[in-house]
């Protein structure tokens, strides 16, 4: 399935994507819960939930994808699984 850049949109059915392209770049400790990504053809990134892949997709910008990775690495997200 080929999606225009136009047809993109954040919380559009990821299933619209296409089943080719998506990875699995980590995983819960049971291998269960997983968070897929998919490279666009203009560069943005879809965000999926494994266990819900016709779900809504979450569409960022490159840009937003590394700004969020280097906040990570710098530790500005541990919060988020610390009690």
């Amino acid at each position: 399935m080929t999606v225009t850049d136009e047809g993109v949109y954040n919380g559009m059915p990821a299933r619209d994507l296409g089943d080719q392209g998506w990875e699995r770049p980590w995983s819960g400790p049971n291998g269960g819960q997983c968070v897929e990504t998919k490279k666009l053809a203009d560069g943005r990134v879809a965000l999926r939930q494994s266990t819900d892949p016709a779900g809504p997709a979450l569409i960022y910008a490159r840009e937003e994808i590394a700004a969020f990775l280097r906040g990570v690495k710098e530790g500005l997200a541990d919060h988020l699984t610390t009690g």
